[in-house]
């Protein structure tokens, strides 16, 4: 792979996903750690990426206010913000993940909602804040300055104490036979907690990501009961996942 091909596909990987492993796209692209640490580096240098320790952030993943200058595929994660909230009724009690497709949810929220919504994300906090009608419950632990939201011990101890109606995770991949995965492994434990303490599971995703793998496992499809995407429930690459039992949207 030449290394314009290399560096494009890093940038989309980082797009796509938020965040890269070094370790990681080293494996997939088959080069040595120290080339890709050099193209992230050059990328970096360049205003396209956020270069971290162990790897690279999306512009988008490091705001706490989403402007949707820097946001990939803000269209479709419109479409399914707009699905997700549809779910929400009057007195619910809602769990959510962070991320710019759970941002776009909370944008989408009627106005004459009445709800309760929990999360230890910063930009789905302030976002809910500015509903006029709903309530918000803030998870307090330590803060992830990559992600944007409060991981650690307390946030995981507060969250096994909920009962939520529904929870809204923001999913990084989805693979029919892996399930759901993550990159980052604190969040993965926060999302794991998530689902056990929910009555029912709605991954939001575009379609981009799905069928794809990070290194760290979440939850198996049988723990899903809906998966939302930008694609119309009957798109062929979404047959696998009714067949599996889960309601697409």
């Amino acid at each position: 792979m030449l290394k314009k091909e290399r560096q494009a596909y890093i940038l989309h990987q980082v797009n796509l996903h938020n965040k890269v492993l070094s370790s990681l796209l080293s494996h997939e692209i088959r080069v040595s750690e120290d080339t890709i640490r050099r193209d992230l580096m050059e990328l970096s240098d360049e205003g396209k990426l956020i270069k971290v320790h162990g790897g690279a952030l999306s512009h988008s993943f490091n705001d706490v206010i989403y402007s949707g200058l820097s946001v990939y595929s803000q269209d479709q994660k419109k479409i399914i913000g707009q699905k997700a909230a549809a779910l929400i009724q009057d007195g619910m009690f809602v769990l959510t993940s962070g991320g710019t497709t759970i941002i776009e949810m909370a944008r989408a929220l009627p106005p004459a909602l009445r709800a309760t919504f929990i999360s230890g994300s910063i930009p789905a906090i302030l976002e809910y804040m500015q509903h006029p009608n709903i309530e918000v419950v803030m998870i307090g632990d330590r803060v992830s300055k990559n992600a944007k939201i409060t991981i650690g011990a307390e946030a995981i101890a507060k969250i096994k104490n909920i009962n939520a109606d529904l929870c809204f995770l923001g999913i990084n991949s989805i693979d029919i036979k892996r399930g759901t995965t993550e990159n980052d492994w604190e969040i993965a434990q926060l999302k794991k907690i998530m689902i056990d303490s929910s009555q029912k599971v709605v991954c939001c995703t575009i379609s981009e990501k799905i069928n794809t793998l990070q290194p760290i496992h979440i939850c198996n499809l049988s723990d899903i009961d809906i998966l939302i995407t930008e694609l119309p429930p009957d798109s062929p690459v979404l047959k696998p996942y009714i067949d599996a039992g889960i309601q697409v949207l």
